[in-house]
């Protein structure tokens, strides 16, 4: 072997080891990404615990728990598509959908100026109060400014943006997991 090869080799095992194992959890300071699967495919979202760790600590919970699991989008428009009403599961009761949540708002507004409503933001849904946000969350299809200020930016679509574009009004959530968590039995 030439020291050339060998040095490639003795490269590429320390790149091997210093690697997390694949399904690890993300490394510490790193933000947390879930994994939301649609009937349409897949959207990735990374979530800015730093800026908002109450309501992204919530966001969490929920998703552990499976609550988002068979919900459907209740209002997709040009400018977003939104999701997290419990009401969605019940077909019959759609005239209602997107007044329902998990019961337990957030309690605080984690509004910053660091984000605002461009393409691809993620934000926490709200009907008058950001502290009483919940579990309904909305993906931005389009920038809008006028937004901004007003509901706590909780993260961004980092892949899966021309999913989001394809979502109609009914639309299911097949399930939402945090990336690398390893699955509960």
């Amino acid at each position: 072997m030439t020291r050339r090869m060998t040095a490639i080799a003795l490269a590429l095992v320390a790149a091997c080891l210093t690697m997390p194992p694949t399904g690890a959890a993300p490394a510490q300071g790193a933000n947390p990404v879930i994994v939301m699967r649609t009937q349409k495919g897949t959207v990735e979202i990374e979530l800015f615990q730093a800026d908002a760790p109450k309501s992204v600590a919530h966001i969490l919970d929920l998703v552990k728990d499976n609550f988002y699991r068979g919900l459907r989008f209740h209002r997709v428009e040009a400018s977003l598509a939104q999701f997290g009403d419990p009401g969605t599961r019940d077909m019959s009761r759609i005239d209602y959908w997107g007044r329902g949540g998990s019961g337990h708002p957030i309690g605080v507004a984690e509004i910053s100026r660091k984000y605002t409503h461009q393409r691809g933001t993620v934000a926490l849904a709200h009907s008058g109060s950001a502290a009483a946000s919940d579990s309904q969350l909305y993906i931005m299809k389009r920038a809008s400014p006028s937004l901004d200020g007003k509901f706590t930016i909780v993260g961004r679509v980092t892949t899966g943006m021309d999913v989001v574009d394809t979502i109609v009004k009914t639309d299911r959530i097949l399930n939402i997991t945090v990336k690398g968590a390893v699955p509960a039995f």
